[in-house]
Parts: C-alpha cells; structure tokens; sequence
C-alpha cells in the first residue's frame, strides 16, 4: 500500500529522536503523552490517538490522545462502531491479518463512499477530525492490536511521504511500547531451570513430556512450575509464560 518515496533525513532523524528519548511522564498505560505530542510536529495531525482494541470481545483497552484538557467531544456510542466495525476499514488489521503496512482511509474509500458509510454516518460524522486518518498497528496478542491514529479534518489528505515516515517509525514505537511494559511491570527473577520449563510450557508441552524431555520426574517439573507461578503471582501456565516472556505475548 506503499509508493516508493524519499524521506527528508531531517525529519527521519528528528523522529528517531523522538523515539529514542527516555521520557520521564511514563503513564500507567500506553506511551509517554510528550511523545505522542512531538509526533504530531513530524507529522502534522489534528489528533493523534493510541489505544488498546479487543476487537473479539469488542471492547477498548487504555486509549490516549493528544487534545487538551477540556477540548474533548462527547464519545459517539461505542455500539455504533461495532455494529459497523467488520464492515469498516477498522477491521481491516483483523481481517487480513496486515500489521505491518500502515493504512490511510484513502486507500479503502473514494471521499464519497467514506461519507456515506455505516461507520461514518452513525459513528464518525459528529467527529469533526474524521476526514482523513492514517493507522498504525502493533500486536497485543490474538485479535488484539495496540492502534495508533492520525487523523486531519477537511483539507489535504496525509501524503506517502507521511505514510513512509509512520512506517519507519513502526519498529521503533513497538519496541518503545514492549519498553514502556518492562518498565511498568518487571518481571521477576526466575532461575534457569524455571526458564528453561516455562519455553516448553509456551511450546504446548504437558508436565510428563517436559520431565521426559529433561530427565525429571512429573512430581518434579509441577513443583518446579508451582514455585514459578509463585515468583510470578500468576496461578496458570499461560499467565506465568505471558508475566516471563512479555514480549512473545505482545507479538
């Protein structure tokens, strides 16, 4: 979905800069708001939004944005989006499985067939930023993406130079969002033993073909597993692999 363009080095290094930073405002969720702000003056945006989307139980997680205090709307109904959301542009990350490109609303819709859909004339037209959009998608796990949007009102649409920007950028705010959650939530210390039982865990291995692999009695590999869980304060085995190896369960 990308042309081939050329990017200014000053804008590609201000905005590796942008990444790279150590930010002290680190939030309880999501990434910096300083950053998400420097953004938007490497690529010019009316708002920029970051949010958690749980598209199979239909819900939003942590969700930021760069308006100011008090220039909030009121939010459309939720129900509205996903009435349209399969039918939308929206899902275009789930239904394809495309993490990695990054989507204009151009690339989908003519200005008219954007107008007179579903998802614009009962959920986005009251938005007024809502005319022009670029997305980002990072993984959070299945069928769930951490989203990050740009979006512009009436006026000029994001350019490919813009889009080849973002895309650059797409390594770097993955690995700065994994950053964010290691800082947030530190994974205890395991032993190389527990490490070494909990990757064949994430393998889908069973106690007794984990102690067979390893020499170890089935009574031996759950002890070892139970003071795992402990370390970790989780109480099952996809939470103990999710809490040991954070950024396996983001990919």
């Amino acid at each position: 979905m990308t042309a081939q363009v050329t990017i200014r080095e000053l804008d590609a290094r201000r905005l590796l800069g942008i990444i790279s930073d150590d930010r002290a405002d680190l939030p309880a969720e999501g990434l910096p708001l300083s950053l998400l702000h420097e953004l938007t003056d490497v690529i010019r945006c009316d708002l920029l939004s970051l949010f958690l989307l749980d598209s199979a139980r239909q819900t939003n997680g942590f969700m930021q944005d760069t308006a100011a205090p008090g220039e909030e709307d009121d939010e459309p109904d939720e129900r509205a989006f996903w009435k349209h959301y399969w039918d939308s542009s929206c899902s275009y990350p789930d239904r394809s499985g495309d993490l990695r490109n990054v989507t204009k609303l151009s690339d989908f819709y003519s200005a008219r067939q954007w107008h007179s859909s579903g998802v614009y004339t009962e959920y986005f037209r009251a938005w007024p930023p809502a005319e022009h959009e670029m997305m980002l998608c990072l993984p959070a796990g299945h069928m769930r993406t951490v989203r990050l949007l740009l979006w512009r009102g009436p006026g000029s649409d994001f350019s490919e130079s813009d889009r080849a920007l973002l895309a650059l950028l797409r390594p770097h705010l993955h690995e700065a969002y994994l950053a964010a959650e290691r800082r947030r939530h530190p994974t205890p210390e395991l032993t190389r033993r527990q490490r070494e039982l909990l990757h064949l865990v994430a393998g889908g291995h069973t106690n007794a073909q984990i102690g067979r692999r390893l020499g170890l009695s089935e009574g031996t590999v759950r002890k070892h597993l139970e003071n795992s869980f402990a370390r970790l304060q989780v109480s099952s085995r996809t939470a103990a692999v999710t809490r040991a190896f954070p950024d396996r369960a983001a990919g």
